[in-house]
């Protein structure tokens, strides 16, 4: 898997249609998930792949939200992305908002990941340390069955991208905390560079 995109190149993409916060930290956490889950499934080769389908797969999500996986192919192919890649970004929202199926090993952890990195960040921002660092399976567990919280993490999608991946949901819980832990850091150092280098619109 080759990305025709080089990471500056595809980090200036994501801000060119996103510039609320809460996005880009999203974007930058599933850029580091995927790219923990690259070398931890052996595809170190394709770390750079994974992180940047990760990093642009919500690209759409700010500016169009009702058109999400939809507007995205386009604006995709119209920054020269390969097909390979657009349909990689945008098997995320299968079910929800797009009817390319995850195939891949690769397309299967970003389907499943996606919702659950946005609980444990919701359930990390609840913690008197901010931090995913000291988050443990149980009390993940514990705000994964309270339907109310993070009530727009789909918990349907969580389950069903375990099952994909031929996970339990605690195998699942268990690796995306250590993935998020993995990055935590490095995107707390780039996000407020992100922000202050942002062009006025």
């Amino acid at each position: 898997m080759k990305s025709n995109l080089t990471r500056q190149e595809a980090l200036k993409l994501l801000q060119k249609y996103n510039k609320e916060p809460f996005h880009l930290l999203h974007g930058l956490t599933v850029e580091g998930v995927m790219r923990y889950f690259a070398r931890e499934t052996g595809n170190g080769e394709d770390e750079e792949y994974w992180g940047i389908v990760g990093l642009l797969h919500d690209i759409d999500f700010e500016r169009y939200p009702e058109e999400h996986c939809v507007k995205a192919q386009e604006l995709l192919r119209e920054a020269g992305v390969s097909e390979e890649m657009v349909y990689s970004i945008c098997s995320h929202g299968y079910g929800l908002c797009s009817d390319l199926e995850p195939r891949h090993q690769m397309e299967k952890i970003l389907f499943a990941c996606d919702e659950l990195t946005g609980l444990i960040g919701a359930a990390a921002r609840m913690r008197p340390s901010k931090s995913v660092m000291d988050m443990e399976v149980g009390s993940l567990k514990k705000k994964f069955k309270d339907k109310k919280f993070a009530a727009g993490c789909s918990r349907d999608v969580i389950r069903d991208g375990a099952e994909r991946l031929g996970w339990d949901m605690d195998e699942l819980f268990e690796k995306t905390i250590l993935a998020m832990r993995s990055c935590e850091r490095h995107v707390a150092e780039e996000l407020p560079g992100l922000q202050e280098g942002m062009e006025t619109p």
